[in-house]
């Protein structure tokens, strides 16, 4: 998301990072170069105008005058607008915990079903909560079938009354929710192919049927700017308390995010930033920022890590490593845990500096991990244990257990064995970061 964007936001930064002195001139000359980037965007020209304007009033006053470091000071005003353009602070979902009620619209498209499903699935995985999901889009074929169908894959519970009254629907599935104890109500309603008077009425009337605690919009980001006046004709009627941005991670330019906030007041509150059920994120602002900026996202990275990984398993593998007895079956083990993290190029791109490192457009083949897994569950217990016994014979029966050649197992151990060298330096503290 925001390639393009970051690269020529990054180009920016870097030389203005290299200037002892700020200058009128040399400020106009990197904010014409951001005016541009923003642009090719598909920004807002409106908001391009006011972020242009802030940065240069900001850059040319007392503060960066007076900095040791004028360059930095410039990158870290850069970087301070665009947080407030992304929305300023992370807005929380809404607990009325009665249950609490969140109704998703939007046009057809938009991925609504699927995101409300990924929502679900984020709810009881990283809040721990039970939410139920209700299927209130009455006339599209399939959608029914299709949140029927995500819910049991999930082993989320679906409410379902076929074809009768969104009103009642909503109605009953709020009485079940609560008779069952559940933690949220997630409704998924009926989209059109563009605003209509009918499709507003419906859901005007959903919202009377129940105190609906948030109402978000979910928003194809490849729209661009046409994002914006969809945001506004359903706000008129049923004042959205935020949107969910889809398709982040496909060819977006990225404009709609940095100028639905800035035009609309609709905070965004989540991002899909994956086709799997858990490709859906909370949105924060500062992180955004220093995404498209070049500066990393450890925080994210952390949070994903502490989601899916077996801190037990890791802990005793560290002190396995400590004592020099590393073996195969720890590394397969830690080897499924970073699979879980989802697609290692989007962790890469999170780390501060990746773009300078060249790591920006690395690739890393799935199939070459499960190369390597296949490779090692074809060793016995005692070939993982001690790999030094791993000989002529045992290769070639190994490469054929795995259906891969010889020389993939030799490159597999070569490449353990260096990794175990270089933790044991490490251990010895004879081993230097390269940076």
């Amino acid at each position: 998301m925001f390639e393009n964007l970051g690269d020529r936001l990054q180009s920016v930064m870097d030389k203005i990072r290299g200037y002892g002195k700020i200058t009128e001139e040399n400020i106009g000359e990197m904010t014409r170069e951001i005016r541009l980037a923003l642009l090719e965007a598909d920004v807002n020209y409106q908001v391009v105008k006011e972020f242009i304007s802030n940065v240069k009033q900001k850059a040319l006053g007392e503060e960066v005058a007076k900095s040791l470091k004028p360059g930095e000071m410039f990158v870290k005003i850069v970087k301070d607008e665009l947080v407030e353009l992304l929305g300023g602070d992370h807005k929380e979902l809404y607990v009325s915990g009665n249950p609490t009620v969140l109704m998703l619209v939007g046009l057809q498209g938009s991925g609504k079903t699927t995101t409300i499903a990924k929502l679900a699935n984020y709810l009881r995985k990283k809040e721990h909560k039970k939410p139920l999901l209700v299927a209130c889009d009455v006339y599209r074929p399939a959608a029914i079938d299709q949140l029927k169908q995500l819910g049991k894959q999930l082993n989320i519970p679906v409410y379902d009354e076929g074809k009768n009254n969104p009103v009642d629907i909503v109605n009953n599935a709020f009485n079940y929710a609560k008779e069952n104890k559940l933690d949220y109500i997630l409704i998924d309603t009926a989209g059109r192919l563009h605003i209509d008077n009918e499709l507003m009425d419906e859901l005007v009337n959903i919202s009377n049927a129940v105190k609906i605690d948030e109402t978000l919009l979910v928003i194809d980001s490849m729209m661009g700017q046409d994002a914006i006046n969809v945001i506004e004709g359903f706000n008129k009627s049923l004042n959205l308390t935020g949107a969910i941005l889809t398709k982040l991670d496909g060819d977006t330019k990225g404009g709609v995010a940095l100028s639905v906030r800035h035009l609309t007041n609709v905070p965004i509150k989540f991002i899909g930033v994956s086709e799997h059920m858990d490709g859906l994120e909370p949105f924060y602002p500062e992180r955004m920022a220093t995404r498209i900026l070049g500066m990393g996202d450890l925080m994210s990275i952390v949070e994903k890590a502490e989601s899916v990984i077996d801190e037990k398993e890791t802990t005793e593998a560290l002190k396995k490593m400590q004592k020099g007895k590393f073996d195969l079956d720890d590394f397969l083990k830690q080897m499924q845990q970073i699979k879980k993290l989802g697609p290692l190029e989007n962790l890469i791109k999170m780390l501060p500096g990746a773009n300078k490192m060249g790591l920006k457009n690395v690739k890393i083949d799935p199939k070459d991990m499960a190369h390597i897994e296949a490779i090692i569950q074809s060793m016995t217990k005692e070939e993982r244990t001690n790999s030094s016994i791993i000989k002529a014979s045992r290769k070639i029966r190994i490469a054929k257990g795995s259906a891969r050649t010889v020389e993939e197992v030799n490159r597999l151990l070569k490449q353990f064995e260096e990794m175990k060298k270089m933790m044991k330096m490490m251990q010895n503290g004879k081993f230097k970061m390269p940076f």
